[in-house]
C-alpha cells in the first residue's frame, strides 16, 4: 500500500501475514514436507537474519531434509550475525538445537508429501544437479501469492526451463501442471496442449448433451470450466514461437480463474497486463566454473577445473556464461582438454555439437540453439541483428541507427558514402531511425540483444553476446551486406572521432574523453576496416583525430600501431627530394575526407611524424640509427620558420628534429623558439602547451607554468590546468616554497581526477606527500602512508609515472635509514618497467640503486651500477635533458671516493667538478630522479669523502680540472671506472 508504510493498520496486517506464513511453514515441516519448504523458508529467513525462532525453524527444516552440514553452517551464520550486530550469543532454543546437531546422526530425508494439495503433477524428474540461480529461485518462491503471472525470459540455453521446474517444486498452494509447448507448430494447438496438461481431456460416453456442452463462440470455455475454482500453478514452457496464443490463454486464465497462477518461459515477454518479467542473465563466473567442473567430471572421470583454471575461465567467459553452451563444452572433454576447447572457440558452432540425444533437437548443438531464435525473427529484425555484428563493445542508439537503418539498399548507401566523403547523413534514410529503435526493442525483448544503461548516465547501450555476435557475423557474410555495413560503421566512428577531438582541448574535455574511451573498441574496428580497404585518408583522419586522446589516456600501442599503418598506405612526403611545406592554418581534420592539395600532404607528413614520435625503444639508439638521422634531416628540410602548422602537433616536432640534428644548442633554446612562434601564430591553447613544455623541461621558475595555467583555464582544459599546477608546484618546491608547492600539487590531483587522468592522480599525490614529509622532518606517518599508497597506484601507469612515484618513496626510505625497504621499491619499479620502457628510465633507476649502495657502503657495486646507468642515459640525455646524465656524476664521485682504489679519489674529484659546473646552470627541469634534498646530501657526502682522501691542494686542482670537462668526457670516465657489463637489471 504505497504511502502507508507507517499506517498502524497496514503494519498490523503485514505482521499477521508474515506470522501466517511462518505458521504455515512450521505446519508443513511437522507434516514431513521439509524438502519442499526449504526455498520459501530460506527466502523468509534471509529478510530476518536476527529472528532466532525463524532461524531455528530453517535449521530444523535443513536437518529434517537430511542436510545436517548445511544446518550446522546455518547455525554458524546466525551465531556470527548475532555476535557482530548485537554483541550477544544465541538463545537457549538455538543452543539446544546446535547441541542436537552435534550429537545426532543425520535423519533420513523426509518422505514425499501425499497426493493432493501442493503436489507437482507431471513434472519430469531432473537427471542432473541444479547449480546456481539460488537468488532467482528464492525470488520466484517469494512471488507465489503476490504475482499471478511470472515470465522467465532470456536467450536460448540460459536455463529458463530448468529454473521454472525447480521453482515449481516450491509451489505449495495447489497442484502444479506443466504444458510443454516446444514441439507445437501452430498457435491453434496451444489450447489443446494446455487442456491435456491440466487434465481437462476426459473420455465421455457420447450423447447429445456432451456435444453441446462447450460454447462454440468461447474456445476457452472448457479450460475455464475446469480451472475456475481450483487453485493451481500452470507452467507454460517455451512460449516464444507461439507467444500470441500463449499470451491470450494466460490472459483468459488470469481474468476468469482467480486462483490460477501462471509461470511461463519464453525468449520474450508475453505482454499481458500484470505480468512480472524475470530476465535471466549469464551465470556468474564462479557458478559457471562449478557447472563446467561438475558436467566435465561426468563426461571424463577425474576432470577438475583446477587442472587449467585460466582455460576453464576463458571457456566460461567466451560462452557468455550460458549453461547449455557450457554443458556442450563439457561434453567435448571426452576428446579435448579444456585448453584445446578454449583455443577452438573461434569455431564454436562446429565444436559444440555433442548435446544429449534425448533433448529437443534445438538443444543438441549450439548452432541449433541460435537457429531456433533466428528462425522466429521477421526479416527487418534479422537485418538489424546481423548488422549489429560489425560493432565491438556494443553501440549506443545513434550508432545503431546510423549503421543498421535500411536505405534503398546497403550497396547503394556504400556507393554514396564513397562518392561524397562518407558523411554520416549520406547513409541515413528518412524514417530509418525510428524503425531501428523499434526493431532493437523487439530484439531486446527476444533476448538476442542485451540492453543496459551505460556508465555515467550516457544512455542505453546495446550489445550482442559473443555467441550471438559470431552467429550474426556469419549471417552478415551470407547476406553480402558486410562491406556496406562496415563502411557505415567506419564513417560513423571516423566522424565521431573527428568531431570529438577539438573538445579534448576545452570545456568538453571530460565528456569527449569518456566518449572516446567508451567507443575505443569500435574506433579500433573502424581503423581495421580502413586499413583492410586500403583507405589511406580514412586511416589518416582517424590517426590525427585520436592522437591526442591516445596521449592523454596512455594508449601508446594504438598510437604506434596505427600511425605506422597509415604510413604504409600512401606516399612518403619526406622522400628525397623533399617537397617544402606550404603555410597551412588549422588542423587537417577540420573537414572530413576526401582531402586534396596541401591538406592531404600535411596529413601525410603528420602521420609519419606520429610514427616517428612513437617509435620509442631502449635508450636513444633509435635516434642514432642512420635511417632515423636521415628521416630527421628530411623533416628539418620540409618546414621553415614562420609556418603556422609548426606551432601545433605533430609538426611541432620540427623544432625537436632541429635540436637532434644540432641546429639548436640545447632544449632551452628549442622550447623558447616554440614559445616565440606560438605567440606569433597560435596564441591560445598551443601557446599554453608550449609554455607548459618549457615549464616542465627547463627551469624557468614558476612564471611559464602560471601563464600556461591562465591560458588553460580560459580554454576550460582540465588536463592542462592539472599539468600547469603540477609544473608550478615543482618549480616552487625547487625554490623552497614548500607550502605553496603542496597547495599546487593538491589542486593538480583534484583537477586530474576531474578529467579522469587516472595516471596523473597518483603522481601528483606522491609529490604532495613528499612535500609534506619535507615540511615535517620530525616525521609524518600520514604523509608516508599516502606516499606509499600513491607509489603502488602509480605502478600500472608507465615508466615516467611509476618511476617518479617510486623514486620519491625510495628516497624517503633511504633518508630515514631503511635502505632495505628502498631497495624493495626499486625492485618493484624494474618489474613494472617492462620491455618497452626506454633505456633512459632504466638508467635513472640504476643511479638510484647506486645511491643506496653508497648509503650502505657498497662502493664497488655502486661504481659498476653507475657505469651501466650512464650508458643507458647518455645519448638521449645529451639531446633533451643533460641534467639526467650530470646528476650521475655526483653519485659516481661519492662512490669512487668511498672505493678508494688507485686513482679513484682523483677521478672522483674531477667528476664532482664536472657536476658542479653543469648542474648549476639552472636550465634543466622536467623529470629529476632526485629531490633537492637528496642532491644536496649526495653532493656533501661526495666532497666529504674526497677531501678525506686528498690534500686540500690536490682536491682544489682536480676539482678545477673537472669544471672544464664536457659532459660526454665525464660520462666516459664513469663508464671506464665501472667497466659496464651488458645486463639491463640493476637490482
Amino acid at each position: 500500500m504505497p504511502g502507508r508504510d507507517t499506517d498502524p493498520l497496514v503494519v498490523r496486517v503485514e505482521q499477521r501475514h508474515t506470522q501466517a506464513r511462518r505458521d504455515r511453514l512450521a505446519a508443513d515441516l511437522a507434516l514431513g514436507r521439509a524438502t519442499e519448504i526449504l526455498a520459501p523458508l530460506a527466502a523468509l529467513a534471509a529478510g530476518e537474519p536476527l529472528d532466532e525462532p525463524l532461524q531455528a525453524l530453517r535449521i530444523r527444516a535443513l536437518r529434517a531434509a537430511g542436510r545436517s552440514a548445511e544446518a550446522l553452517a546455518g547455525y554458524e551464520e546466525v551465531r556470527a550475525a548475532l555476535a557482530g550486530r548485537l554483541g550477544t550469543d544465541p538463545g537457549p532454543e538455538l543452543r539446544a538445537l546446535h547441541a542436537e546437531l552435534l550429537t545426532d546422526t543425520p535423519p533420513a530425508p523426509a518422505p514425499p508429501a501425499p497426493p493432493g494439495r501442493g503436489r507437482a503433477v507431471g513434472l519430469p524428474a531432473r537427471l542432473t544437479s541444479f547449480i546456481g540461480r539460488e537468488d532467482d529461485l528464492g525470488t520466484l518462491a517469494a512471488d507465489w501469492g503476490a504475482r499471478r503471472l511470472v515470465t522467465l525470459t532470456g536467450p536460448g540455453g540460459v536455463g529458463k526451463t530448468r529454473l521454472a521446474l525447480e521453482a515449481a517444486e516450491t509451489y505449495r498452494d495447489g497442484p502444479v501442471h506443466l504444458a510443454e509447448l516446444a514441439s507445437l507448430r501452430e498457435e491453434s494447438t496451444v489450447l489443446a496442449a494446455v487442456l491435456s496438461a491440466v487434465g481437462a481431456r476426459e473420455t465421455h460416453v457420447w450423447h447429445r448433451a456432451a456435444v453441446a456442452a462447450t460454447d462454440p463462440e468461447d474456445p476457452f470455455a472448457e479450460l475455464v470450466e475446469h480451472c475456475a475454482g481450483r487453485r493451481m500453478l500452470l507452467v507454460l514452457d517455451n512460449c516464444e514461437h507461439v507467444v500470441a496464443a500463449a499470451a491470450e490463454l494466460a490472459h483468459v486464465l488470469l481474468t476468469r480463474c482467480p486462483d490460477v497462477t501462471v509461470l511461463a518461459t519464453s525468449r520474450e515477454p508475453l505482454g499481458v497486463p500484470g505480468e512480472a518479467v524475470r530476465p535471466l542473465g549469464p551465470l556468474p563466473t564462479g557458478t559457471a566454473l562449478r557447472l563446467l567442473g561438475e558436467r566435465g567430471a561426468a563426461a571424463r572421470a577425474g576432470f577438475a577445473v583446477a587442472e587449467d583454471p585460466e582455460a576453464a575461465e576463458e571457456v566460461c567467459r567466451r560462452l557468455d556464461g550460458l549453461p547449455l553452451a557450457i554443458e556442450l563444452a563439457a561434453a567435448r572433454l571426452r576428446l579435448l582438454s579444456v585448453r584445446q576447447i578454449a583455443e577452438r572457440l573461434d569455431d564454436r558452432f562446429r565444436l559444440l555439437t555433442s548435446g544429449a540425444r534425448t533433448v529437443l533437437p534445438r538443444q543438441q548443438t549450439l548452432r541449433a540453439v541460435v537457429d531456433w531464435s533466428w528462425d522466429l525473427l521477421e526479416q527487418p529484425e534479422r537485418a538489424v541483428l546481423r548488422r549489429l555484428a560489425v560493432f565491438s563493445g556494443g553501440a549506443d542508439l545513434g550508432a545503431a541507427e546510423a549503421v543498421c537503418a535500411d536505405g534503398a539498399d546497403l550497396a547503394a548507401a556504400e556507393a554514396v558514402s564513397a562518392e561524397d566523403g562518407g558523411a554520416v547523413e549520406a547513409v541515413r534514410t528518412d524514417g530509418g531511425a525510428p524503425e531501428v529503435l523499434d526493431l532493437l526493442g523487439a530484439l531486446v525483448d527476444k533476448s538476442l540483444v542485451v540492453a543496459g544503461p551505460g556508465r555515467d548516465g550516457e544512455g542505453m547501450r546495446f550489445r550482442l553476446l559473443e555467441t550471438v555476435a559470431e552467429y550474426a557475423g556469419e549471417r552478415l557474410d551470407e547476406s553480402g551486406e558486410r562491406p556496406a555495413a562496415e563502411r557505415r560503421h567506419l564513417t560513423y566512428y571516423r566522424e565521431l572521432a573527428r568531431t570529438a577531438d577539438p573538445e579534448l582541448r576545452g570545456s568538453g574535455q571530460v565528456a569527449a574523453t569518456a566518449l572516446l574511451e567508451r567507443e575505443h573498441d569500435n574506433l579500433r574496428g573502424a581503423l581495421r576496416t580502413a586499413v583492410a580497404l586500403g583507405e589511406e585518408q580514412e586511416v589518416l583522419c582517424l590517426v590525427h583525430s585520436l592522437s591526442w586522446f591516445w596521449q592523454l589516456r596512455h594508449h601508446q600501442v594504438d598510437a604506434r600501431t596505427w600511425a605506422v599503418e597509415a604510413g604504409r598506405l600512401g606516399p612518403d612526403p619526406f622522400q628525397v627530394p623533399v617537397r617544402p611545406a606550404e603555410p597551412f592554418d588549422g588542423r587537417c581534420t577540420d573537414v572530413p575526407p576526401p582531402w586534396h592539395g596541401e591538406r592531404l600532404v600535411e596529413a601525410r607528413r603528420g602521420g609519419r611524424l606520429y610514427a616517428l614520435a612513437t617509435q620509442g625503444g631502449r635508450g636513444a639508439t633509435s635516434f642514432e640509427h642512420p635511417e632515423t638521422r636521415a628521416r630527421l634531416a628530411a623533416l628539418v628540410s620540409a618546414y621553415r620558420p614562420g609556418l603556422p602548422q609548426t606551432c601545433r602537433q605533430p609538426a611541432v616536432m620540427w623544432y625537436f628534429a632541429r635540436l637532434m640534428t644540432g641546429e639548436f644548442a640545447g632544449l632551452g633554446e628549442t622550447l623558447t623558439a616554440i614559445v616565440d612562434a606560438c605567440r606569433d601564430h597560435a596564441p591560445g591553447w598551443d601557446l599554453a602547451f608550449a609554455l607548459l613544455m618549457r615549464a616542465k623541461l627547463v627551469v624557468h621558475g614558476p612564471h611559464d607554468a602560471t601563464e600556461a595555467l591562465a591560458l588553460f583555464e580560459a580554454a576550460g582544459d582540465s588536463w592542462g590546468i592539472a599539468e600547469s599546477l603540477a609544473a608550478r608546484g615543482e618549480a616552487r618546491e625547487r625554490s623552497g616554497r614548500l607550502r605553496e608547492a603542496a597547495a599546487d600539487f593538491e589542486r593538480a590531483a583534484d583537477a586530474a581526477a576531474h578529467v579522469g587522468a587516472r595516471s596523473q592522480v597518483p603522481l601528483y599525490t606522491a609529490r604532495l606527500a613528499a612535500v609534506r614529509l619535507r615540511l615535517h622532518p620530525e616525521g609524518d606517518p600520514a604523509a608516508e602512508k599516502l606516499l606509499a599508497e600513491a607509489a603502488d597506484a602509480a605502478g600500472e601507469w608507465g615508466a615516467e609515472v611509476a618511476g617518479s612515484a617510486r623514486l620519491l618513496l625510495t628516497q624517503h626510505y633511504g633518508h630515514t635509514g631503511r635502505t632495505g625497504l628502498a631497495r624493495a621499491q626499486l625492485t618493484r619499479l624494474e618489474v613494472e618497467f617492462g620491455d618497452v620502457t626506454p633505456g633512459l628510465f632504466w638508467g635513472l633507476a640504476g643511479g638510484a640503486w647506486a645511491w643506496l649502495d653508497c648509503l650502505d657502503g657498497a662502493y664497488d657495486r655502486a661504481v659498476e651500477r653507475l657505469a651501466r646507468a650512464v650508458a643507458e642515459v647518455e645519448t638521449l640525455a645529451h639531446l633533451v635533458a643533460p641534467y639526467l646524465l650530470v646528476t650521475q656524476f655526483a653519485t659516481a664521485a661519492w662512490a669512487l671516493g668511498g672505493r678508494a682504489g688507485p686513482g679513484d679519489a682523483e677521478t672522483g674529484a674531477r667528476l664532482l667538478g664536472a657536476f658542479d659546473a653543469q648542474a648549476g646552470s639552472g636550465t634543466d627541469g622536467g623529470f629529476r630522479p632526485f629531490t633537492p634534498e637528496t642532491e644536496a646530501l649526495i653532493r656533501a657526502r661526495a666532497e666529504e669523502t674526497l677531501r678525506a682522501a686528498l690534500t686540500p691542494e690536490a682536491y682544489g686542482r682536480l676539482h678545477g680540472e673537472g669544471t672544464g670537462l664536457a659532459a660526454r668526457t665525464a660520462a666516459e670516465l664513469v663508464r671506464k671506472e665501472g667497466a659496464a657489463p651488458d645486463e639491463r637489471t640493476f637490482g
